[in-house]
């Protein structure tokens, strides 16, 4: 039993160190990180480099990897993001920083190269030394765990309380405003506290290397993990954030205990554990009324807010034209490419629909869901279990499928009515996260990575026909959504976007009004699902990943969250694109399109519409620059001399 408390409490001391930093970025900027993970990948890739690749002693490589490479790194990014992000929308926010976390990853790949073995050195020399106190295993590597999370806490908590840099970040978190009018230069204050975020980043990534190895996929867990400490906090209390962590490490690992290693239950249970304590804390933070959006800053910050550093304003309509235009493009596309191209278009159209629910609920309900994916998942793999196991015609079996997912969408947006944006978008990560672990991993489902079959009907076999039927499916789900957008509903939903004590006042339902809007986006998501299971022929449960999901989301709102177009470019381009670059283009570009992606979703800070409604209001606006300067060229001079 000791020597479970004893790897518990390493793995919570990492836990604990990556929610450090997330709660001093919170409170002092009002950001909340969702790139850590990809930070801390990038300083533990970078140590990699050095220690392994370049033969650096360790003495020199850690230095310089953590505390060089680290801080630096987080100065770059807040020069290129974060500083933008302050009085931001929680949305613009939340998309910014997963494209950041989307970017980054694959950035570094092609600067150093894709690890084969991901297995990594820690802290420790080599060979690790192991130890054994009371009869308990304790290696090297755990003792620098423990070390290292002291030293964290002891020097935060000194400089915090006990020096000037403190007393600056804490007037920083009060008012940015007065900070600056007291002579303390915010801007600096806040290079320093992202740089020492980075950091801990760092540092939390080069530690948790030997155990969860040196992958995008451990350190994106690391984050989702340290989450739960995070909002057990409620993104403030440092204190209740280390001991949450340190407790949730230790019940990770004594829970493993009494599981076969080897059983089903122990890979769907142990995974879910951080993501089961951050349900628990959600609810009760719910419950008690605690789980609003706080305020960012000082009254005179939100004074001086401007009217850009709010949501991103709905722009005006593009008319008809560029729509019908797109849909006719896309159309021909399998007319004319042939059958392996055709089948990746069809794919993309696929994914259009299912990101056409995040039209719906992020773009026309301003709710940040995070789990659009999952409902897509359970579509997929309900109406593939309808037809392979039940006999069902694909195409009705998708459609049953989609109608039986929407009760759980609707239970998900009541509970989750009262929650401010950011709580928001955590419960619904939390549940596509437990959703991934629990019911998509069941065997009934996963198949050893295979899914459930699920054949196309009879008459569209072909990629060709395919790729039509999926284009008409998404034309009759768009017109759906544009009607309802001009609708007396569609009305109380913009109502609601805009302001929800507004809509009080006039007399509308809260309440019904997201109830309407979660259960449409939640039908539409199963669809989409479904059509992508019929594209793969197979309901594939690793497709549907949360993570994958947070992707989709990025794409969507960087080419424009409320566009219905915006679904079918996106859904075409993250489905097209990285084959282009893989056949034509060196293998080592296979992952710029990812890039392109992410740092689109990165420029939201400067641009929150997206990409389209930028682009719109840049030619109505060379319009009316063109229709000025026809107006001047018409007018009739007047003579030299000539009175008027």
């Amino acid at each position: 039993m000791l020597s479970y408390v004893v790897a518990g409490l390493a793995l919570g001391a990492v836990y604990a160190i990556a929610a450090a930093s997330l709660v001093v970025t919170h409170v002092s900027s009002g950001v909340f990180n969702f790139a850590f993970g990809a930070m801390a990948f990038t300083v533990a890739r970078f140590y990699y480099f050095l220690y392994v690749e370049q033969g650096w002693p360790l003495p020199l490589a850690a230095p310089v990897a953590i505390g060089l490479f680290g801080p630096a790194l987080g100065v770059l990014l807040h020069a290129v993001l974060f500083r933008h992000l302050r009085l931001r929308s929680p949305l613009v926010k939340i998309v910014a920083t997963i494209g950041l976390s989307v970017a980054l990853p694959p950035l570094v790949n092609l600067v150093f190269g894709q690890l084969v073995n991901v297995t990594a050195p820690g802290l420790a020399p080599q060979p690790v030394a192991v130890h054994r106190p009371f009869g308990a295993v304790v290696d090297m590597n755990q003792l620098i765990t423990y070390a290292a999370l002291a030293v964290v806490l002891i020097v935060g908590t000194a400089l915090l309380r006990y020096t000037d840099i403190g007393l600056k970040v804490r007037a920083l978190v009060d008012s940015e405003a007065l900070t600056a009018l007291s002579g303390v230069s915010a801007a600096r204050v806040s290079v320093g506290v992202w740089a020492f975020s980075a950091l801990l980043a760092g540092l939390a990534g080069v530690l948790v290397a030997p155990t969860a190895g040196l992958s995008v996929d451990g350190m994106t867990f690391l984050m989702a993990a340290a989450f739960a400490a995070v909002v057990a906090a409620r993104l403030r209390s440092l204190a209740t954030a280390v001991a949450v962590a340190l407790a949730m490490g230790v019940v990770t690992s004594v829970i493993q205990r009494y599981l076969d290693p080897q059983s089903a239950l122990a890979a769907q249970i142990v995974p879910s554990v951080p993501f089961l304590f951050m349900l628990v804390f959600l609810l009760a933070h719910a419950v008690r009324g605690r789980a609003g959006d706080a305020p960012v800053s000082g009254v005179l910050d939100r004074a001086v807010r401007s009217e850009q550093a709010g949501a991103p304003a709905a722009t005006a309509s593009s008319g008809y034209l560029a729509p019908l235009l797109t849909l006719a493009v896309v159309a021909c596309l399998p007319l004319l490419l042939d059958d392996f191209w055709t089948g990746l278009v069809a794919t993309g159209v696929a994914m259009a629909m299912a990101l056409l629910s995040c039209t719906l609920v992020t773009g026309e309900g301003g709710m940040i869901w995070l789990c659009q994916i999952t409902f897509a998942g359970l579509g997929a793999l309900l109406a593939a279990d309808l037809t392979t196991n039940s006999g069902w015609p694909p195409l009705a079996a998708v459609l049953v499928s989609a109608v039986c997912v929407v009760p759980v969408g609707v239970v998900l947006g009541v509970l989750t009515i009262r929650l401010g944006n950011l709580y928001v978008a955590l419960v619904t990560l939390t549940f596509g996260l437990l959703a991934q672990n629990l019911v998509f991993m069941r065997d009934r489902f996963y198949h050893s990575g295979q899914g459930i079959y699920l054949p196309r009907p009879d008459w569209a076999l072909d990629n060709r026909t395919f790729a039509l039927l999926a284009l008409a499916v998404f034309a009759a789900l768009g017109l759906f959504v544009v009607n309802l957008r001009r609708s007396t509903a569609g009305l109380a939903v913009t109502a609601v976007r805009h302001s929800e004590t507004g809509s009080r006042t006039l007399g509308l339902g809260i309440v019904p009004v997201k109830v309407l809007v979660s259960a449409v986006a939640t039908f539409v998501a199963a669809v989409g699902g479904g059509f992508l299971a019929l594209a793969y022929q197979s309901a594939l449960p690793d497709s549907f990943n949360p993570f994958t999901g947070l992707v989709w989301l990025a794409v969507l709102v960087t080419v424009g969250a409320r566009p219905v177009v915006g679904a079918l470019v996106a859904g075409v381009a993250f489905a097209v694109l990285p084959s282009v670059f893989q056949t034509y283009l060196p293998t080592r570009w296979a992952e710029v399109p990812v890039i392109m992606f992410g740092f689109g979703a990165v420029m939201l800070a400067r641009n929150p519409e997206g990409i389209i409604a930028m682009h719109a209001r840049q030619l109505r606006d060379l319009g009316r620059w063109r229709e000025r300067r026809r107006d001047r060229a018409g007018q009739p001079s007047t003579p030299q001399g000539e009175l008027v």
